[in-house]
């Protein structure tokens, strides 16, 4: 098949959760293994770093990822939902898995796969899997798509599990209280692998604590650990200065306590660096060798190296235009204490929700002085504008309907002045379209 042919199978013909929802969810790991066992279990073949949590576990792996490539490493990166392309799902050392592999992949397995009926994640996780085999790499950050325990990656035995938070985010799936969500996640935890809590959370605290020790997993939380002295956004840069905070500059990560330049400035992404020192330092014990320059490197260089998008990504042009893929309670939230540090006379945000999101409790978080922009996903998931907005209302929101975030994300550009802010976000499917 043609890479365009071999696209359409896979998004048409395969349940795809991020499109169509709750169909196309799997309760069980049977299928991963069963094509895995197809394939030789190629996920046995390399060496990895599992990443779960509610939020910031995708800049976390770009981040680890960036940062083992300046030391050298070949290094594997398998993320999810894409923004733009299929391919920026599966990369070693920041490029795309080719198109050529992609669908000599499909073609050699399809008939196989189809006995097994899996899913669009299912088999994106395996041809990681195997694209990374092939590739020979030296490690590979694996980000689950959603939960821990019954995702699809969880077939990996990783050097390091690492889980970033906890927040309420697919409830139908992995529980409505924060320890039921985080017993989920806490699945990817296993016997005798240090794991890193990117965030010490008092209601959840215990059930990782327990998960641990039952598994005689060596347990680190970041932020116990470290903190960010400083961190001051200087030419569309973030200049930190990690330290640990018993104090002793340099213990276990070279560049502690030294200034670090990264792009990605969403203040949320403190907690993302707290977590990703945490990791580099078990890495190191480890016998990893990252030095100093290659942290430097690494958090300097961590969208050209990667491919990184959509977190609080300036677009050029005027006005100024912002888009951030936060997308549930809690993300919503980082967005809108980071737009209270922006200055700007009215904010005109391009908005929409995909149907399976509490809307009421992001709705409630907006601001009723923002000019907003509804629009649907070209997903069938997304939640319909007219309906959004209705619920919007309720909330004291005001705007306007449009056809297509297209047209809405136009009208938003020109309704601006040019002391105005246009902000893009709600659903990562919105921002994808405008990306």
């Amino acid at each position: 098949m043609k890479y365009r042919q071999t696209l359409d199978y896979l998004f048409a013909q395969l349940p795809m959760f991020h499109r169509i929802g709750a169909a196309a969810y799997r309760a069980d790991l049977g299928n991963t293994i069963a094509l895995c066992t197809l394939l030789g279990h190629p996920e046995n073949s390399f060496k990895s770093i599992h990443v779960a949590g509610t939020n910031g576990k995708g800049s976390t792996s770009h981040l680890i990822a960036s940062v083992l490539q300046s030391a050298g490493y070949k290094t594997g990166l398998c993320t999810s939902p894409h923004l733009k392309d299929f391919r920026e799902r599966i990369r070693v050392n920041g490029k795309k898995i080719p198109k050529a592999y992609i669908c000599d992949f499909v073609s050699s397995n399809k008939r196989s796969f189809e006995s097994v009926q899996s899913s669009f994640f299912e088999y994106a996780a395996v041809m990681a899997f195997q694209y990374f085999a092939d590739e020979k790499v030296d490690v590979a950050i694996i980000e689950t798509g959603m939960g821990g325990r019954l995702d699809s990656t969880n077939v990996i035995t990783p050097l390091i599990s690492v889980i970033t938070n906890i927040s309420k985010d697919h409830t139908m799936f992995l529980g409505d209280t924060l320890p039921a969500i985080a017993v989920e996640k806490a699945g990817i935890i296993k016997q005798g692998v240090p794991v890193v809590i990117g965030e010490t959370q008092p209601e959840v605290q215990d059930v990782f604590l327990k998960k641990a020790k039952a598994l005689n997993a060596p347990i680190h939380f970041a932020d116990q650990n470290y903190k960010i002295q400083d961190m001051k956004e200087k030419k569309g840069d973030f200049n930190i200065a990690p330290m640990r905070r018993d104090s002793i500059p340099g213990d276990g990560v070279p560049g502690v306590g030294v200034p670090l330049n990264c792009p990605l400035t969403g203040i949320y992404q403190k907690k993302n660096f707290i977590t990703s020192f945490q990791v580099l330092e078990i890495l190191i014990d480890c016998g990893f060798k990252i030095s100093e320059n290659a942290i430097r490197s690494g958090f300097r260089n961590v969208v050209r190296q990667t491919g990184l998008q959509g977190r609080w990504q300036v677009l050029p042009g005027e006005p100024r235009t912002i888009c951030d893929v936060g997308h549930n309670e809690a993300g919503i939230k980082y967005i809108i204490e980071q737009l209270n540090l922006e200055k700007f006379d009215r904010l005109h945000w391009v908005f929409g929700l995909v149907n399976d999101k509490d809307a009421d409790g992001i709705l409630k978080l907006l601001p009723a002085d923002a000019i907003f922009y509804f629009c649907k996903a070209n997903i069938p998931r997304g939640l319909d504008a007219d309906e959004l907005r209705q619920k919007a209302i309720v909330f004291g929101l005001n705007g306007k309907v449009y056809p297509s975030v297209k047209e809405a994300y136009q009208a938003a550009k020109q309704a601006a002045a040019e002391n105005d802010l246009v902000f893009v976000g709600g659903s990562t499917f919105i921002v994808a379209e405008v990306l």
